[in-house]
């Protein structure tokens, strides 16, 4: 995947975000760490309002849902903001579903690539290699 300079990576799960930007060019990512953002994640997708049952035993998947919408919103607003002009996601499969369901059309629009795999906690370094091999 060729990723364009100064692109903003974002690295998800249902529980943490971490922001990287892309210092190197599209060829040779290197990516520096960018400072924490703030979500919202009280953010619940109309669908999955359901409250927990023996069919639904989990609140923490609710609350991972939550989080997920939030960093779409966040990830919405800076773009809107002019703060993010091309961007990559990567989050772990579920969560990327949940933010695809709040991309705004013009986070569509910048959005260079996605790549599902959980690299939360990962090094930057490893983080660079999944990028490469996509």
């Amino acid at each position: 995947m060729d990723i364009p300079q100064n692109t903003v990576i974002a690295v998800a799960d249902g529980e943490k975000l971490s922001l990287f930007k892309n210092e190197g060019d599209a060829q040779n990512v290197k990516l520096t760490a960018m400072p924490a953002a703030t979500v919202d994640d009280s953010k619940i997708p109309s669908g999955s309002r359901h409250s927990s049952s023996a069919a639904n035993p989990d609140d923490s998947q609710q609350d991972e849902d939550g989080f997920s919408a939030g960093v779409a919103q966040m990830l919405n607003n800076q773009v809107l903001n002019g703060k993010i002009k091309s961007l990559v996601v990567i989050a772990a499969p579920r969560t990327l579903g949940e933010m695809r369901k709040s991309y705004h059309k013009s986070l569509s629009d910048v959005l260079v690539g996605e790549l599902d795999k959980d690299l939360t906690g990962h090094s930057v370094q490893d983080i660079e290699k999944a990028l490469a091999a996509a």
